[in-house]
């Protein structure tokens, strides 16, 4: 196995540097693309299956943290690169696994690498070790969700929303409890949407049969249920509100 990566960097010379670096420091990294801007990184990203980005924070047409807001769930690991140090609490905020200052040292570069690898295979053991979660396609509103034991059967009725935890989606039961899981928001978008859930912001997906109120506002909110109050992104608004015309 390979971690399949690209490198946004606006400057073509520290492209081509990085790359020469993993190609005789990180023989595990295949380098299968490269960017020069946000907007380039943006079309590589939806089109590639990628485990690792090398993002230098500051590019042409927005920087590194606009083009992970872009993005929206991801799957793959961020690597940081930049020159200046006061990025760093940024980086963090945005889940970066990796933060390295230019000029890049060899030796950080190869523990940035050993770090993403080391996520990578823990992520994949796990896969192995559970199922992953889907439709039970025989037993009418039930999802399967994995646990290092098996795997849960929920109710689709019995949950209120998911939300987005990175690369894990939190999902909120009647009961008060929460499972978390190891997938992202978007499988579960995928799954449930033709199931009564609606996306209704970048990191909620709501249970509509749990929706009691409405707040107008540029999005609003919803409040649901059990007395949770969800915030609806402006965007997702009107798709939310034709559920209940």
């Amino acid at each position: 196995m390979k971690l399949q990566a690209i490198i946004v960097e606006d400057e073509a010379t520290s492209r081509e540097i990085l790359k020469n670096y993993l190609n005789k420091y990180c023989p595990n990294v295949a380098v299968v693309g490269e960017a020069s801007n946000v907007n380039e990184a943006l079309e590589i990203i939806r089109l590639t299956t990628l485990d690792l980005v090398f993002l230098d924070v500051e590019m042409p047409y927005g920087n590194a943290f606009d083009l992970l807001e872009k993005v929206g769930d991801r799957s793959f690991e961020t690597v940081f690169i930049t020159a200046y140090s006061e990025y760093a609490i940024e980086a963090l905020n945005a889940h970066a696994s990796y933060y390295l200052m230019k000029p890049i040292a060899i030796d950080d570069l190869i523990k940035a690498v050993d770090y993403v690898w080391d996520i990578k295979q823990k992520e994949e053991a796990l896969q192995h070790q559970v199922l992953i979660p889907e439709i039970i396609k025989n037993i009418e509103g039930k999802i399967t969700i994995p646990q290092q034991d098996g795997f849960e059967v929920l109710s689709n009725a019995d949950i209120l929303y998911c939300k987005a935890d990175d690369n894990y989606t939190e999902i909120y039961l009647k009961n008060n409890k929460r499972k978390v899981v190891s997938k992202t928001l978007k499988y579960f978008e995928e799954a449930l949407t033709d199931l009564g859930f609606a996306r209704v912001h970048k990191s909620y997906l709501v249970n509509v049969n749990h929706v009691v109120k409405y707040v107008k506002g540029k999005g609003g909110s919803v409040i649901l249920s059990n007395g949770s109050e969800v915030m609806v992104s402006a965007s997702k608004k009107a798709a939310l509100l034709s559920y209940f015309k």
